[in-house]
């Protein structure tokens, strides 16, 4: 069985943007609130963390091709990314 792969944006507590790759976002939310060896060492020191962002994709290839795009865009360009799509509530 395939299971989805999702890209996300969050927005730490510093305002700076993490992008990142999973299967479960509730599950990586969690981890990277909970600043544990499973968070991220970027936002580890950052928190708290919003999700701004999420997009589904295929499968694990998929989703990492589409975090690198997105890490290569300028700050203004993933601002607006967000700003354009349904915004995420949590």
């Amino acid at each position: 069985m395939k299971s989805s792969w999702f890209v996300y944006i969050l927005r730490c507590a510093d305002d700076t943007l993490y992008t990142g790759v999973t299967v479960d976002v509730t599950r990586r939310m969690k981890e990277h609130n909970e600043g544990g060896v499973k968070s991220a060492k970027y936002t580890r020191h950052r928190r708290p963390i919003t999700l701004m962002y999420q997009e589904s994709c295929q499968d694990r290839s998929t989703a990492c091709k589409r975090e690198a795009a997105i890490k290569k865009l300028s700050r203004a360009a993933k601002l607006k990314l967000i700003a354009t799509t349904n915004p995420i509530n949590e």
